[in-house]
């Protein structure tokens, strides 16, 4: 299994791309997560469920009455001495993106399946769960501060991340092309996108996709796609909905999520995040600490007794299931590459 894209930081302002001369500026990116930041709004209404077409139930109140685990002792004594002193393992998250990381309807809980399986790891290493949202562009520097010991937010794992943090993976990571309901794309490469108008994130694994397509594009001659960025997902969501842009790119379960509780909004397409690799959801851990292997057995605890696969039920994002986590680091990268990742 192969890993592509750069680490994204975003300092709070909009990249200029002077290489790409069909870009508008709509404002700052704000979107959230994958493996890394991707727009996401509910367009439900003020319900604290949701019964999707997908059968699947999505709860949103911020009584969430997560899937719990039992303790392992075994696993809790392997957990590093400076991070369990405290009795807490402390996780950042984005909470930009529904159904991953985004605040229930009091509107400053947050929920999703990117802290349930977060709380599933911690109830296996006995610790309680201490959730700390941030933004995207300032997760890596809080995680390298020591603010944060893990960051359960959709980050995919690339060959620049591992330079500076340690990985346990535990999703597929694939990005989703949407349109309206009542338009025609099937979106499947760099033609596909030809003049069109596309929302994306600022920095983001997406945008390194659409970069990379449209230099593809400009090389054949052919019109790039225009490049659009919101100040907000519910902004980027409304352009869509309205027709300002023809094509909106996220990660893949926040697609499905709209797919199946709007009327108005399709999946046209699907990309993994790693283009034209692969690369693999995973939580991050400052470099050599000790404690993505800890994390990975507790995965791995969970994927066994089957409290793995209930999270991803709950969420409907079983498709993106793994069989197994593992650790990967620089010093094993190549081999995570080729699936031999330990």
């Amino acid at each position: 299994m192969a890993f592509f894209t750069d680490l994204n930081r975003r300092g709070g302002r909009v990249r200029t791309l002077a290489a790409l001369p069909a870009v508008v500026l709509l404002g700052t990116a704000a979107l959230s997560a994958c493996s890394d930041p991707g727009a996401a709004a509910s367009g439900s209404s003020d319900t604290s469920t949701t019964a999707a077409r997908n059968g699947v139930v999505y709860n949103t109140s911020p009584d969430q009455q997560r899937v719990r685990a039992g303790k392992d002792a075994a696993l809790a004594a392997k957990v590093p001495a400076l991070i369990g002193k405290d009795g807490k393992l402390t996780v950042a998250t984005t909470a930009g993106s529904i159904p991953l990381s985004f605040h229930a309807t009091d509107d400053k809980t947050p929920i999703g399946s990117e802290l349930d399986i977060a709380q599933l790891v911690a109830d296996k290493l006995g610790l309680e769960l201490d959730i700390q949202v941030t933004s995207w562009e300032n997760w890596p520097l809080k995680t390298q501060s020591g603010d944060f010991e893990a960051v359960f937010s959709n980050v995919g794992v690339n060959k620049d991340r591992v330079k500076l943090f340690d990985f346990a993976t535990y999703r597929a990571a694939f990005m989703g092309f949407e349109a309206k309901k009542s338009a025609t794309y099937d979106i499947k490469g760099a033609d596909d996108i030809s003049g069109l108008k596309v929302s994306v994130g600022s920095g983001t694994n997406q945008e390194k996709i659409l970069l990379a397509w449209n230099t593809e594009l400009e090389g054949k001659g052919k019109a790039p796609a225009v490049l659009q960025y919101y100040s907000s997902d519910a902004d980027t969501i409304l352009a869509l909905s309205s027709g300002r842009t023809d094509l909106n790119i996220a990660p893949y379960p926040s697609t499905v999520y709209r797919e199946n509780t709007r009327d108005d909004l399709k999946i046209v397409g699907k990309v993994n995040a790693g283009w034209p690799s692969e690369t693999l959801v995973a939580a991050t851990t400052l470099k050599g600490n000790g404690l993505a292997p800890v994390l990975t057995e507790a995965l791995n605890s969970a994927i066994k007794d089957g409290s793995y696969a209930q999270v991803l039920d709950r969420w409907g994002l079983s498709e993106e299931a793994l069989p197994e986590s593992k650790t990967v680091n620089e010093a094993n990268f190549g081999a995570a590459q080729t699936g031999k990742a330990s």
